[in-house]
This record gives structure tokens, C-alpha cells and sequence, in this order.
């Protein structure tokens, strides 16, 4: 290693991820340096595309640079990523880097299209995601993606998913028809749920957002017995019968039996503003998303406003803030078992 070679890199040892409390070198980030008289270039590998702080990262390299080794230097950096797992040894969905489970304490919360955006966020940032709905009584997944009439196709005796708009989906919505009601005990939706994580060709995945049914029962005991899951979002209203619900899923997740890492808090329908207007009006009550993760020293991942019909796009920015605060605990939550 030469001298100016040295010095960058000495350089680049000052700058801290703030997440996972290390310097960009030691974590191995600074990858493919070159230098050229006074042209420096490297990639800058973080671990998801989604991550907020991109652009925090790429001026502190720049800034360290220009400060420390020489003004005059000319710093090109690529910024790219590398989806970070604590589960590359799962004999389960072997080819999924992080599963992601949306759950609510009741229904009527929004959850599905909370999971849908989520994924929809994820995808948009570069991620390679799909959605595994395993609403087996009640599924939206297909509805909400426009992909009702879809119906999954056989690749060497495994389901093929389903591909929209880059997202791959499975749902039981694809293989009974949509008026026909699912009727199905305990042990058949276990079944169902394992051949969805075992016969489906879901291949590389950086994100496999899981669509949890509503409520505490058998069926999310048997999912996060048979799907090794990353971490759990919690949704809720504000309302206070969906935090009281939502309270009681976070119980069950973290009870001894189950042991999942919560991500966070999701409070949907917080408020409603009129176009043109900044006025907020709390139509479901006000903090009780708030309340719910501080009790349980939990981040507050989002608060997702109501949308006016056919104007969904006027909150598009809290799907994205939700999505990249999600890809953001993950991050953490996997450098934690390095």
C-alpha cells in the first residue's frame, strides 16, 4: 500500500456508519479504490439500497478526503449496496437474505397495504423483494396489486410465483377463486403455509415481506415455527381497541416461546389532511402508536396518514420513510450477530 494509498484510507477510518457504530473501512464498505494522480475513486458498499443516510454517508467520505489527505483531490464514489443476513445458515428459503412479518393485533387496520407499500418501497430502492400472503381466510395481496386474475405457473414440480410490477407474490388468492370462501382448520393452513415457504420457487430475495393473518392464534405459532423470520412490524391505528390488539401481538411475539425481534411500529390512518391544507385531523384519536412503542421501547417506524381517494400518491413519502426505516433496522438487527 503507497502512501497517498495509506492516507485515504486513514481518511475514509474517521467516517462512521451512525447505525451500526463502526467506520466505514472496519466494515468493510470501501471497496475497489483506485487512485489516478489527483483522482481518488471507490464504491461505497452499504448494507441496503434503501438506506436513508446514503448521501450523509457519500459527503462525509468526500469531506474526510479533501480535509485530511489533499483539497485538490478529485473523490469519485460509486454507492452501492450489499443486502446485509443473519440467516444464511436457515435450511428454510435458503436463497432469502431477510423475511419480514406484518402483523396487527386485529383486522381493519390497513395491514395488507401496509406490507404491499412496504415491499412496493423496498423494490423501488433496488431490493429484489416478494410478498408471501399468508392471509389464508382473507386474502388481499392480489386485489391490491392488480393481480387477481393471475395464476402461478409449474417450474419442475415447484410454484413459480407470481411477477408484478418486480415483485414476486404468492398467495392462496392465486389458486381458489376469489368468490369461493377458504374453510380450512388448523392443521390444513399450516400445511398450506409450509407448502408456500417450501414448494415455491422464490429463488434470490433480498426481502420477503410475509403478510400475516389478523390476531393471535395457531396459525402465526405455526408460520414462525416453520419460516425463520428477521423481525416483525407491528401495525396499528390509533384508535385505542387496535393498540389494545396490537399490544397483545407484541406479547405473543416476544413471549419466550417464539422469541422475534420486533422492528418497530407502524401507525396507520394517524390523520387526515384536506388537499391544499396542512390543518391534521385526528379522526381515529391521536398517539396511541406513539404510546404502544414507547411502552415497549420500540420505534415508531411510520405514521402513515389517510390518503384522499384516487390521491394515494399525495403520501407516497411516508411509504418511502417507512420502507427505508424498516431496511434500516434490519441492517442493525444483522450486524448485531457479527
Amino acid at each position: 500500500m503507497d502512501k497517498i494509498e495509506e492516507k485515504i484510507y486513514k481518511a475514509l477510518a474517521y467516517v462512521e456508519d451512525p447505525d451500526l457504530k463502526k467506520d466505514l473501512v472496519s466494515l468493510g464498505m470501501i471497496q475497489k479504490l483506485s487512485i489516478e494522480g489527483k483522482q481518488v475513486a471507490f464504491d461505497l458498499v452499504l448494507t441496503t439500497p434503501a438506506c436513508p443516510m446514503k448521501d450523509m454517508l457519500h459527503n462525509a467520505c468526500v469531506n474526510a478526503i479533501k480535509t485530511m489527505v489533499d483539497s485538490e483531490m478529485v473523490v469519485n464514489i460509486n454507492v452501492t449496496s450489499n443486502v446485509t443476513s443473519n440467516r444464511q445458515n436457515a435450511d428454510v428459503l435458503k436463497g432469502i437474505r431477510n423475511i419480514v412479518a406484518v402483523a396487527s393485533g386485529k383486522g381493519g387496520v390497513g395491514k395488507s397495504t401496509i406490507a404491499m407499500h412496504l415491499a412496493k418501497g423496498l423494490q423501488s430502492s433496488g431490493a429484489s423483494v416478494g410478498i408471501l400472503d399468508a392471509d389464508i381466510h382473507g386474502p388481499s395481496i392480489p386485489f391490491l396489486l392488480g393481480a387477481e386474475q393471475e395464476r402461478p405457473e409449474m417450474l419442475n414440480e415447484r410454484m413459480r410465483p407470481i411477477e408484478k410490477d418486480g415483485i414476486k407474490l404468492m398467495s392462496i388468492g392465486f389458486l381458489v377463486p376469489k368468490e369461493q370462501a377458504v374453510v380450512w382448520r388448523g392443521p390444513m393452513l399450516a400445511s398450506a403455509l409450509k407448502q408456500f415457504a417450501q414448494d415455491v420457487e422464490w429463488g434470490e430475495l433480498d426481502y420477503l415481506v410475509i403478510d400475516l393473518p389478523p390476531g393471535t392464534g395457531d396459525v402465526h405459532l405455526s408460520l414462525i415455527q416453520q419460516i425463520p423470520v428477521t423481525g416483525v412490524v407491528i401495525v396499528t391505528t390509533p384508535d385505542g381497541i387496535s393498540v389494545a390488539d396490537a399490544r397483545k401481538a407484541i406479547n405473543m411475539y416476544q413471549n419466550p416461546q417464539l422469541k422475534q425481534e420486533i422492528l418497530g411500529v407502524v401507525e396507520n390512518m394517524s390523520y387526515f389532511s384536506p388537499e391544499g391544507s396542512d390543518d391534521k385531523y385526528f379522526l381515529f384519536g391521536q398517539d396511541g402508536g406513539n404510546q404502544l412503542a414507547s411502552e415497549n421501547n420500540l420505534p415508531v417506524l411510520a405514521h402513515i396518514p389517510i390518503a384522499e381517494k384516487g390521491k394515494e400518491s399525495s403520501i407516497a413519502e411516508n411509504y418511502i420513510q417507512m420502507s427505508n426505516e424498516v431496511a434500516r433496522h434490519l441492517a442493525i438487527l444483522n450486524a448485531k450477530d457479527k
